[in-house]
């Protein structure tokens, strides 16, 4: 029996959050006047170069320690929209629980393809590696964390081949990932008209960029979280990433019921959320483990030596 292929209107209706989302303008706001009030807090570094175009910039909030893990935040957007600055409301309590932590910035599609913000990321946590002493942090406690299109940035750093970008990277630079509401699938994008035109994938591209195509990881630990209210096609999505790479190394897979694709991300600011508290595991900042039904369990802390040992 021949494979039935969705209308374009049914990858429409599953991937364009802002139509799914009758909220998201005030969801929007608040993110707006999260954001500021998180840059109100003195301390932050702003602007940093990690690359010679002005798209490649970081903003850092240094650990008020030196040695302390480090956080790096990748924005969504579909890799054409939003700003490092629209989502800093996250830095603030991961600061606060001893992280240093960095916002990064690329270049947006259409002007570029997908492959050079991807680059471009692997440059800028290349600079975080080699620049984190500066700021209080330790380049051997690395996390990466993002949201939606983030999350899709996050998986791939946590797949690269650190060693073959230079011969000063260790090959397990980044030790941990937290993909919020990430895509690890890009061959549905190619056929929602709403976003096909500025990402401007092909069946080839997509498949490149597919983080469950690719092989796991023989390093390192990636937690999922994904809203409860999300569309089908992203609650696919975290499964097919659990399936692709195995439990050895995706150590968690969430949904966090009443959340929907952009409130998710909420949780990841929430010092009372699993999702937060997971976070503060890969960082080595939190020793109890959050279970299944919600409850706590006394657990040793996920510090580097121990991300090392996961396959």
């Amino acid at each position: 029996m021949a494979e039935v292929i969705p209308p374009p209107a049914w990858y429409d209706a599953q991937y364009n959050n802002r139509a799914r989302i009758p909220g998201h303008p005030a969801i929007l706001q608040h993110w707006a006047e999260a954001s500021a009030r998180a840059y109100a807090r003195p301390g932050w570094v702003l602007d940093l170069a990690y690359g010679n175009d002005a798209s490649e910039r970081l903003d850092v909030l240094p650990a008020a320690r030196p040695g302390a893990p480090v956080l790096v935040y990748i924005h969504g957007g579909y890799w054409r929209a939003l700003d490092k600055r629209d989502q800093s409301f996250v830095a603030p309590p991961f600061a606060d629980a001893g992280a240093m932590v960095v916002l990064a910035n690329y270049a947006l599609c259409p002007a570029v393809a997908i492959e050079r913000i991807v680059l471009q990321l692997v440059q800028a946590v290349a600079w975080v590696y080699r620049n984190a002493p500066g700021h209080g942090g330790d380049p051997a406690r690395i996390v990466v964390a993002g949201h939606s299109a983030g999350g899709h940035l996050a998986t791939m750093l946590l797949a690269c081949d650190w060693k073959g970008v230079a011969p000063d990277l260790p090959g397990d630079l980044v030790k941990a990932a937290l993909s919020i509401s990430g895509l690890y699938e890009l061959e549905p994008l190619r056929h929602a008209p709403f976003l096909a035109g500025d990402i401007g994938l092909t069946a080839a591209s997509a498949l490149r960029l597919s983080p469950a195509a690719m092989p796991a990881p023989e390093r390192g630990a990636l937690v999922t979280v994904v809203g409860g209210d999300e569309s089908e096609e992203f609650l696919r999505q975290a499964d097919l990433i659990a399936q692709a790479w195995g439990p050895g190394v995706v150590r968690a897979s969430e949904c966090v019921p009443g959340r929907n694709h952009m409130d998710v991300l909420h949780e990841l600011a929430d010092p009372r959320s699993r999702t937060h508290r997971r976070a503060l595991q890969l960082l080595g900042l939190e020793s109890w483990d959050v279970t299944a039904n919600g409850s706590s369990a006394p657990t040793a802390k996920l510090d580097a030596e121990t991300l090392l040992e996961i396959r």
